[in-house]
């Protein structure tokens, strides 16, 4: 096995997979905040970057300012669909709200083929193109950009919820909501930054991905490979969203190497099926124990 492929196919994994991790926090908030599981999210990421492309080619916009106008535009959308959809639906059973969500990411789907067509479409040029070298081994600068991007958006969640009142509010809210509102925390308000926080997080990281592959109305697979980050890292932890997002992007880089790229996902379900088997909280996920 010729070690520098092996190098930069691993590289070009974990590139991947930071993307597959900033997306999966995207889940893991709303999941922590509402326990909604959003299954739209994917469709939220495509939507992110045919914004960008609306503000960049349609408007005619600098690439750097059509940036935070599509995250601002994701952040907009999930504060509507929160309180246009989730926000009514509190109380009923948790399979209703799933169904909305499936239902959100059609419509997404729709509309964005109604607007653009349903051929895929690149998006204006606006990262460096500089190569990279770690070692010998060659990564892609647009797959290096997206890596440091992410981490850096994980760790502020990460020192957010640590550190912050808000991330103290979010994470009581997700213990126990009565006791929240026992405490004087607004946890309607907590339930729209959660969705606002998500659906910007994913809208920026739709334009990541829209960089490297281009965007097409059929982005919202992604969400599928993000929905097995993070059941294997754990439905409401965001670190387990880091560490579940590098894995797959790893095994799905490796596969597609090895075994061809027809495999990629059949490797990734059996991983996660033997995950479930063993843990089925995931790695870092919360077990519950519920008194029947």
């Amino acid at each position: 096995m010729d070690a520098l492929f092996l190098a930069e196919v691993t590289l070009a994994g974990l590139g991947a997979g930071a993307l597959y991790a900033l997306t999966g926090v995207a889940f893991v908030l709303i999941y922590k905040a509402t326990r909604v599981v959003n299954l739209a999210i994917g469709e939220i990421l495509m939507l992110g970057g045919y914004a960008f492309l609306g503000f960049a080619a349609g408007l005619g916009l600098s690439p750097w300012l059509a940036l935070p106008l599509a995250i601002a535009a994701g952040g907009a959308l999930g504060w509507l669909v929160e309180r246009a959809l989730i926000r009514p639906m509190l109380g009923e059973s948790p399979i209703s709200v799933f169904m909305v969500t499936i239902g959100l990411g059609s419509i997404l789907a729709g509309v964005v083929q109604l607007g653009w067509g349903a051929d895929p479409l690149r998006l204006p040029e606006f990262m460096l193109s500089t190569p990279v070298f770690i070692g010998e081994a060659y990564l892609a600068p647009k797959v290096a950009i997206g890596f440091v991007a992410a981490a850096v958006v994980i760790g502020l969640f990460l020192a957010l919820f640590r550190f912050s009142r808000g991330g103290v509010a979010l994470k009581a809210t997700a213990a126990d909501q009565g006791a929240a509102y026992s405490v004087g925390i607004d946890v309607p308000r907590v339930f729209s930054v959660a969705w606002i926080l998500a659906c910007a997080t994913a809208a920026g990281a739709g334009v990541l991905v829209g960089a490297i592959g281009g965007i097409s109305p059929t982005m919202g697979v992604f969400g599928l490979s993000v929905l097995v980050v993070v059941i294997i890292g754990g439905l409401d932890s965001i670190a387990g969203a880091l560490v579940g997002g590098l894995l797959i992007g790893l095994v799905e880089a490796l596969a597609g190497a090895f075994l061809g790229g027809e495999f990629k996902l059949v490797v990734t379900f059996a991983l996660l099926l033997v995950l479930l088997m063993v843990r089925p909280y995931g790695l870092f996920g919360t077990h519950e124990i519920e008194r029947l």
